[in-house]
């Protein structure tokens, strides 16, 4: 009913494959709005299981998922909502040797992870295959979302692993933030799937929960950059 969707729009979410590497604080909150939302396909790529401390913020699962992989889990939960939407599970880690077979044919990938090399992994991957990137992170109180289309990429805001990198297993995270985020990510995959609105390509969202605001900051690609730059300079 919405008009920037409609039915065009819904018939492009049934055609659709996204990929969510990592299921948990935004990977677990976006794959419900996804299937909710009617995305012809799933896949969702993570090598771990759940665990108890993971119920707060993983709203994907439960108590009786605890010590099952997380991608069937989620698979089940994800059936349970839309049987209609095709659920594919990947119970591997992405790493730079297999991040392009995992990726291929997606229309849009959402990347949750809090490990920077695969991060960068997955950031190389969507450059070389021109696969448009919705990247969200959180820690604490805070989190942020950005949208990468080729140039600027990923690397061009990190370069390399910051020093005193943190996770939410460190540092912890308010269970409500991840839905924040993750719902923000799946937002910006329905944008760019339906073509509705504008996207946060080249800018970058922060959200900070304790002050209860946000701002958005463009990107600016780096001219030096090893992943986006070589791929811009053979096109």
């Amino acid at each position: 009913m919405l008009a920037e969707v409609g039915g065009p729009g819904q018939q492009r979410l049934k055609a659709a494959r996204v990929a969510l590497v990592g299921m948990g604080g935004v990977g677990a909150p976006a794959s419900l709005y996804l299937a909710a939302a009617g995305v012809g396909a799933l896949r969702l790529i993570d090598d771990d299981t759940v665990a108890l401390s993971n119920l707060q913020r993983q709203i994907l699962f439960d108590t009786a998922d605890v010590a099952r992989p997380k991608v069937q889990a989620g698979e089940a939960r994800l059936t349970a909502l839309n049987p209609h939407v095709m659920i594919e599970t990947r119970p591997v880690r992405l790493t730079p040797e297999t991040a392009a077979e995992l990726l291929a044919d997606c229309d849009v990938v959402i990347d949750g992870t809090d490990d920077f090399d695969t991060r960068f992994a997955v950031n190389a991957a969507c450059v070389s295959a021109d696969i448009p990137l919705v990247s969200g992170s959180l820690g604490r109180w805070s989190g942020q979302v950005a949208v990468f289309t080729g140039r600027p990429c990923y690397c061009c805001l990190v370069a390399e692993t910051p020093p005193d990198a943190e996770t939410c297993a460190r540092v912890g995270v308010v269970g409500a933030l991840a839905g924040v985020i993750g719902a923000m990510t799946a937002m910006e995959a329905i944008k760019l799937i339906t073509g509705a609105g504008q996207p946060l390509a080249g800018r970058l969202l922060l959200y900070d929960g304790l002050a209860a605001t946000s701002r958005v900051v463009r990107l600016v690609a780096d001219p030096a950059c090893p992943v986006c730059a070589s791929v811009q300079a053979k096109a």
